[in-house]
């Protein structure tokens, strides 16, 4: 497994233990249709969150949220609807969050969580 591949993992797992301790009900992780992925997917309240997770080792190339581009974002705006049409979950309430993370190499992150991102 790559460097960047282990970070975002252990990224995706920080996501993981910040959402659950925030009493998210986690429904999917790593959905995939086509050729993207929908990191998490989980309800906060009765509000199903698709959630986008950026790692970053340092600020050096910007923040991780920034790399949520408006191309990116439609793709999982794309990806969001083929999850509801695929689980016919018609027109619940939904948002899309951002969980920006900074790894100090040992395993702890520094989390931004942004909620209703775009």
């Amino acid at each position: 497994m790559s460097d960047a591949r282990a970070l975002g993992r252990s990224g995706e797992e920080a996501a993981l233990a910040y959402l659950l301790k925030r009493k998210y009900k986690i429904v999917c992780r790593g959905f995939r249709f086509h050729r993207g992925e929908i990191d998490i997917i989980a309800y906060d309240k009765d509000i199903l969150v698709f959630v986008e997770v950026k790692t970053r080792r340092s600020p050096d190339f910007g923040r991780p949220e920034e790399s949520v581009t408006p191309l990116k974002q439609r793709q999982i705006r794309k990806l969001a609807e083929a999850y509801l049409t695929l689980n016919d979950l018609g027109d619940i309430p939904c948002r899309f969050d951002i969980l920006s993370l900074f790894s100090d190499g040992q395993q702890r992150y520094r989390i931004h969580h942004i909620a209703d991102a775009f």
